[in-house]
């Protein structure tokens, strides 16, 4: 039986982080506004502790994403909570800052450091750059192809992560846009009020039957994907590759949808690992993610089989 590659999930709450374990997940990525960016929730030094002691339990591991646009007030701010959350007793954490590296060496060097430089982690030679400053995985690009995935993994002296299902990131702006069209339209936002339950779209002119959801929270204002990757029929090709971790963004996504999620590629990694010649994918694993499809959003395979032109 192979090495099984782990299913790593993002988590809104600590009720959803304890659905997703149940169903299958063996990481969970959770984190706090300040240090993190796009996060399902946002989760208090108390919440996180839960979280671990709840994972932990279950012989799983949580991370926590320390990805965000560091200020110079934030690196005040940065060792301590660093420190805090090692000694909780997180596993990991996910940087694209060299400032959140060296405050893990110094705070906590004990914590596994995943490099998430978002678009940038394009090639192997600098993922195995940031792997000899103390990096052991790299997040690698929403924008690669199977090909360039699927080569790459061999020359990485790294563990890598591919996001293999959820909503992508096509927009960020550290400024606040939707409090300000708000405060131009005359509807001024309090800031408590600017978070993912908006529920507000961009839809372009030309794109009138596609609508890609727009959320503002202290990061900024964010931009998704009018569409959700699916790699669930494909998933063999990045086991046989040796993928290290697969990531289901489960942002703005209701628990059940996540919950149907983590099953279906629960299923698909098992039955693989216990005999991947004689694996097969199955159309039926589908039908619990698409009983609970946003109807408006497609299903695709993103950007695993378009071909790049640099």
């Amino acid at each position: 039986m192979m090495n099984k590659p782990e299913l790593l999930v993002t988590a809104a709450s600590l009720e959803e982080a304890r659905a997703l374990l149940n169903a299958g997940a063996d990481a969970l990525l959770i984190g706090d506004d300040r240090f993190g960016m796009r996060l399902a929730g946002h989760f208090t030094l108390e919440d996180t502790a839960a979280v671990i002691e709840l994972a932990h339990g279950m012989g799983r591991k949580v991370y926590a994403s320390l990805g965000g646009l560091m200020s110079n007030r934030l690196l005040d701010e940065l060792p301590a909570y660093v420190k805090a959350i090692g000694g909780l007793g997180i596993d990991g954490i996910e940087f694209g800052d060299p400032a959140v590296l060296y405050a893990v060496k110094s705070e906590a060097p004990e914590l596994g450091l995943h490099w998430n430089a978002e678009m940038t982690s394009t090639n192997y030679y600098t993922a195995n750059y940031w792997g000899r400053k103390g990096a052991s995985r790299v997040v690698l690009a929403r924008e690669l192809n199977m090909d360039e995935i699927t080569e790459m993994v061999p020359l990485l002296e790294v563990e890598a992560q591919v996001q293999v299902h959820g909503m992508t990131n096509i927009y960020h702006s550290k400024r606040g846009l939707v409090a300000s069209y708000m405060a131009h339209q005359g509807r001024p936002v309090e800031d408590g009020n600017l978070g993912k339950e908006r529920g507000l779209f961009l839809i372009e002119a030309e794109r009138q039957e596609e609508k890609f959801p727009i959320y503002e929270d202290i990061n900024g204002t964010h931009i998704m994907s009018s569409d959700d990757v699916c790699i669930l029929e494909d998933l063999h090709i990045l086991l046989a590759a040796g993928v290290h971790s697969l990531k289901i963004e489960g942002l703005l996504k209701p628990v059940a949808y996540n919950v149907a999620v983590v099953k279906a590629f629960r299923h698909a990694v098992d039955l693989y690992a216990q005999d991947p010649q004689g694996y097969e994918f199955d159309e039926s694993w589908m039908d619990g993610i698409r009983a609970l499809q946003d109807p408006e959003r497609d299903l695709s395979f993103g950007f695993f089989y378009k071909e790049q032109v640099y």
